[in-house]
This record gives C-alpha cells, structure tokens and sequence, in this order.
C-alpha cells in the first residue's frame, strides 16, 4: 500500500473533530501572565536557535496579525511565494522578514499589543464553524483541512511557543491538561500522513499511546488506500508505541529528534513500523 492524501474525499480518516476553541482565551491569559513575568534579561535569552524570547513574541504577533487579516478581515494583500519557493522557505522568509522588522519594537509595547490584538483572535476562533474549509495542514496531508483542524493547528503553535519561551527562562513545560490534552490530541493527527509511504497490508494497525493526564491512544489503521485513525480497532495492533507526554510533544515539534524519542518509547511488535510512527512532525519543518 502507498497511500496518498487524495485517496479518500473528506477528512474522516484524521479521526473525530477536536474543538479547540474554547482554549484559545485561556491560553491567550497563559501568555500574557508568562510574558508579564519576565525580567528585563529575559527578554534576549535565546528561545529558538536564531530567535530570543523577544524575537519569538514578535513571530506570535505576526502570527495574530495574520489570521485576522486573513480570515476575519479578508484583507487581500501580503507576502507572496518568490519564483520555485516551496512552502517551508516561504514561510521561513516571512517569519524571518516580520521579526527582524519587529526588533525595534519594545518588550513592553509587544506585551501591549500580543495583549490587545491576542483577545482579538481568541474571540475571532470561538466563533467559527468548525467544519468549514480553510487553510492547508501540511503535516496532516489535508489542504484544505476543516476549521476544525487549522484552529487545532494554531493552538498547538501558540502554546508550543509559549512553552519555549518558559524554557529559555528557566522554567517547565507548562502541566495544565486542559491545554495539552488537545495539543497531543491535534499533533498525533499527523500520523496517517506520516505513515503515508509504508506499505502495509489492509487492516494493519499502530498505535501510539501517550501516557499521563494529558494523553491518549491513537491507532492508524490501514486502508487499503491510505492510512485513517477512524477505521474500528481490531484486536492488538501490529506496533504499539508508548511515549510521555513531554517526549511526544517534543517528537512532534521536533524539540528531540525521531531517534531520541524512539529510545525512550516502550515498543510493542513491529519494530519497523514503530520506528516510522515515531518519525511524526506536527508541524511545518
């Protein structure tokens, strides 16, 4: 089997909606008291390779600015792809572009403005309809994907840039399972398209199962065409993957790479298909 996004119309194979939306406020209120927080030095420890904390503040805000300029305001104008552009440099140059801009930009004016303009996006999400179209999902294999999804995303990348920022300072990743119950929830609705290229036979099964609070189990099964987290268990799995919830986090954002995570994971079966499970990337890479 090579499966591929297209083999089968909607988006039934990523498995039962989450909504995310009521999250949006709550981890908005995280950010604010995270950012408020920080002392002056704070500011310019290193958040990301490239980036400070303060860089990463002003990539959040682009990133407010951008989905209300988007899909709340219909605003028309903005980067476009430079000629044989792939998705991933495209959206590493407009990043890039829209921090280096922002560095003259306060801490303290960013604080105002992720506060001001962040409100604004928690609302904008609590009101849309999440099986409406929008944008692509490109580590889901879904473009377009369902609101649903792309809110999901977003939420994911919000509260994975919070916890960065907690990091450089100094402190843990942030328990509250509220939050990341659905961020692991949204990251591991990548793997039927992290599986896309293994050939299996129809009905084979693996599994992830995240442990704690904040975690799940998630089975891709496949199809026949494609794998899909919404065909019926059957019996065990062929590979089953046990990971933390900070090592699945991490894995999907890729804090830690595919061969770090799999040495901490307890394995069942399939030693092959877990190690392609455990090659999962929820976000753009």
């Amino acid at each position: 089997m090579n499966a591929q996004p297209t083999d089968t119309p909607g988006h039934s194979w990523l498995g039962t909606p989450i909504d995310a939306r009521p999250l949006f406020a709550p981890e908005q209120a995280a950010l604010m008291s995270t950012l408020r927080g920080l002392a002056p030095a704070d500011w310019g420890r290193e958040a990301v390779p490239g980036w400070s904390v303060r860089d990463l503040a002003a990539h959040l805000l682009g990133d407010f600015y951008g989905r209300l300029a988007r899909d709340r305001d219909g605003h028309p104008d903005g980067p476009a792809f430079a000629p044989g552009e792939t998705l991933e440099r495209f959206i590493h140059r407009i990043n890039q572009e829209w921090v280096e801009a922002c560095r003259r930009v306060s801490p303290a004016a960013l604080v105002d403005t992720l506060d001001l303009v962040g409100d604004q996006v928690a609302r904008f999400f609590e009101a849309t309809d999440p099986d409406a179209p929008s944008l692509g999902v490109s580590w889901a294999g879904a473009d377009p994907a369902p609101m649903w999804l792309d809110s999901a995303r977003d939420l994911t990348e919000f509260w994975t840039h919070r916890q960065q920022i907690r990091h450089a300072v100094g402190q843990a990743t942030d328990p509250d399972p509220r939050l990341l119950s659905v961020v692991v929830d949204t990251f591991l609705r990548a793997l039927p398209h992290t599986l896309r290229q293994v050939d299996a036979p129809a009905g084979t099964q693996v599994r992830v199962s995240v442990e704690g609070p904040a975690g799940g189990a998630w089975t891709a099964t496949a199809t026949g065409s494609r794998w899909s987290l919404a065909a019926p268990q059957t019996g065990r799995p062929a590979a089953a993957v046990h990971l933390d919830a900070e090592t699945a986090w991490r894995l999907c954002t890729r804090g830690i790479q595919p061969e770090a995570a799999f040495a901490r994971a307890r394995v069942d079966g399939d030693r092959v298909l877990a190690e392609a499970a455990c090659r999962i990337v929820s976000i753009v890479y």
